[in-house]
């Protein structure tokens, strides 16, 4: 098949690519930009561990052409980070628990992320509502939802008060 060269913007950085076009974003970011945070758990937009942020809305990368996010900001787990350092949901989920084999992980903190950046302090049915597209085979969900409290707790002490 042929490819085409488009242009993603990931992270904060472009990348000018030579792909097919019926490639799937999730391919793409794992196997052209060694992007691996992202999984493949389903294939069918049933699981959410692909979950990636398109212009700050959380996204099933499985399910996504590639060629189709052209021109937008893709953020993925990898991206999380804050200058170098842990995110509060990041540190939050190594201090609770939150992830047991870990691979559902990156998909859940894109989706806190997300939900995290349109509504500061969440109520845990807003959280619970918001994490119902993402499975986890693991955790029994509770130490999610206390890493997710506990980082919400963090960000609320970082955000000077007026």
């Amino acid at each position: 098949m042929k490819k085409e060269l488009i242009e993603l913007k990931v992270n904060g950085r472009s990348h000018e690519l030579a792909i097919e076009p019926s490639k799937l974003l999730l391919d793409t970011l794992r196997q052209d930009l060694q992007l691996t945070g992202s999984k493949r758990g389903c294939d069918d937009s049933s699981c959410g561990a692909c979950t990636v942020l398109v212009d700050g809305t959380p996204m099933l990368s499985c399910t996504m052409l590639a060629a189709s996010c052209e021109g937008q900001e893709i953020t993925t787990v990898e991206g999380v980070s804050e200058h170098g350092s842990l995110a509060a949901i990041q540190k939050a989920y190594g201090d609770w628990g939150g992830a047991q084999c870990g691979y559902c992980t990156p998909g859940f903190m894109m989706t806190v992320k997300h939900l995290l950046a349109v509504n500061a302090n969440p109520t845990e049915e807003e959280v619970r509502s918001a994490l119902s597209s993402n499975l986890c085979r693991c955790t029994g969900y509770s130490q999610m939802y206390q890493a997710i409290k506990a980082a919400i707790e963090a960000e609320q002490k970082a955000v000077p008060s007026t």
